[in-house]
């Protein structure tokens, strides 16, 4: 339901639709599908620091944040967030009732067992990323962790896109009666996401297919 005209048209050709662009533009308008997204009223050039660099193979940078919803009795969730900047690859998406760094460090661990660890994670300054228990993980694995600046989201832009695609699709399109109910939507969710949802930024394929040449399919979190 969050998908443009030009996302319609490619997932419609992979599926062996013969139809062009504006023919989907047409149908698109008239069933009155177009999005319509707030534009800023102001526009600021954010400048990251210069010593950054971009990621050139799966594995190299992660980033990672949380985002925040609830069931519908109205308890409180916190959803732990990976992506893979290079291939966009969302590793895992963990939600709990509340998260400490030593959560942060469980899940990792989990998740990097089956896919490898990340040379670099790029986070905020939240109490679980800047734990002594996080510290320690990354000392101990080789993983750097580089922090955002205080105040500028654009530092982390990555998973502040992953995050917005995921509550438009998923959070916003259901409601979770509890916690596990919540676990099973976001895994079916990551796994559409990961495996077959086309991504304009690595040329309209999904990100399992850039994450690795095997075709191999996510592996669960």
């Amino acid at each position: 339901m969050r998908y443009g005209y030009r996302r319609v048209h490619y997932v419609l050709r992979r599926e062996g639709w013969e139809v062009n662009v504006k023919k989907v533009y047409r149908i698109y308008r008239e069933m009155g599908l177009q999005l319509r997204n707030k534009t800023p009223k102001r526009r600021v050039k954010a400048k990251l620091r210069e010593d950054r660099s971009d990621a050139i193979r799966p594995n190299d940078v992660w980033a990672m944040d949380f985002v925040h919803d609830q069931l519908a009795t109205g308890r409180k969730l916190r959803v732990l967030t990976v992506v893979d900047t290079f291939s966009r690859f969302a590793p895992v998406i963990d939600p709990r009732f509340s998260y400490r760094g030593e959560d942060v460090v469980a899940t990792l661990d989990r998740v990097c067992s089956r896919i490898g660890y990340p040379k670099t994670i790029r986070v905020d300054n939240g109490s679980e990323f800047i734990s002594r228990d996080m510290d320690l993980w990354a000392y101990q694995r080789g993983v750097i962790l580089d922090f955002s600046r205080p105040g500028k989201p654009t530092d982390n832009a990555f998973i502040e896109a992953f995050n917005s695609k995921f509550r438009a699709e998923c959070l916003n399109a259901h409601w979770f009666l509890s916690l596990s109910d919540a676990c099973e939507k976001m895994e079916e969710w990551r796994r559409y996401y990961n495996e077959e949802r086309p991504h304009s930024a690595i040329g309209n394929i999904p990100p399992a297919m850039l994450a690795n040449s095997h075709g191999d399919t996510s592996p669960p979190c």
